[in-house]
């Protein structure tokens, strides 16, 4: 049924009156009346009795005009709702987070986000940069927060933010006390680190920038960064970690060193399939732009 038409008969039943509401919609009175013959046809039975005066509804009109209030109603709502859909005002947005990225730069790049687009549903998850991966490219999620370099797999990447790698070593260990530590310091110490197949692009560009002679002697593996630093809480070893991290989780008995130039770091990325992206995921893409500006 033709929503013109619908809105039409609505004003004509408000009005009771062809010209006055030819008026008010800004037709002509013969196109109102053309109009109104072609909704009594598609419905197939009259909706007004004329007369001198103007006009009143049958009983199927009076139907019709109930009826149609309600309809046109919902389709103003659904119309709405689209337009903040293409618009990213509303509808979803899967995202993962990876696990040494909570708080800083991330947490409020999301409350940006949330702030400008309260409507839009965040469904967020967390997870090691390979296993975000995955899952973007299998279509579950909508875009990653990830750790590169990532190798070859045909995603666009958005830069986040850099952050100094700190080390941390057990409050005991005489490094402790060093105000700066070389690679020197620590090309023989027992190391804790996270396994490679999290983040392949990630452990491979902190063992080039803190151990660039021969690797670090791992001694163990933690699945993320808390359990590293309480790893090293306990004196098994040291370990590597972003600042932004290792500072958020303070751990009692791990002390947090910077290491002399060049100073290592680690970078953050947002990073999604090149086609089909969401009119939400554009407005967060559009807050990454800014905050590179």
């Amino acid at each position: 049924m033709d929503l013109r038409r619908l809105r039409y008969f609505l004003v004509l039943a408000e009005e009771l009156n062809f010209t006055r509401a030819a008026h008010r919609l800004h037709i002509a009175q013969p196109a109102l009346s053309q109009q109104i013959k072609a909704l009594e046809r598609d419905i197939g039975a009259p909706l007004l009795e004329r007369n001198s005066r103007g006009c009143r509804l049958t009983a199927v009109g009076e139907v019709v005009a109930r009826e149609a209030g309600e309809l046109l109603a919902h389709a103003d709502v659904a119309r709405e709702r689209i337009r903040a859909s293409v618009d990213g005002r509303q509808g979803q947005l899967r995202l993962a987070l990876t696990r040494s990225a909570r708080g800083g730069p991330v947490d409020a790049l999301l409350a940006a986000f949330r702030a400008l687009h309260p409507e839009v549903e965040l469904v967020v998850r967390t997870g090691w940069t390979s296993h975000n991966i995955t899952e973007l490219l299998a279509g579950r999620l909508d875009a990653a927060f990830v750790r590169p370099p990532l190798d070859g797999e045909g995603l666009e990447c958005r830069h986040i933010a850099r952050e100094e790698l700190l080390v941390a070593v057990p409050a005991e260990h005489p490094l402790a006390r060093a105000r700066r530590i070389t690679r020197g310091h620590i090309a023989d110490e027992p190391v804790i680190l996270w396994p490679r197949e999290n983040a392949p692009g990630m452990h491979d560009l902190i063992t080039r920038q803190l151990w660039p002679d021969r690797g670090p002697r791992i001694v163990r593996e933690e699945p993320d960064d808390e359990q590293l630093l309480l790893s090293v809480a306990a004196g098994i070893g040291i370990a590597p970690v972003p600042e932004g991290r290792a500072r958020a989780l303070r751990i009692p008995g791990a002390r947090l060193k910077h290491v002399t130039a060049p100073t290592p770091t680690v970078d953050l990325a947002l990073t999604h399939l090149p086609t089909g992206v969401t009119p939400a995921l554009r407005g967060l893409l559009s807050l990454v732009g800014q905050n590179d500006q």
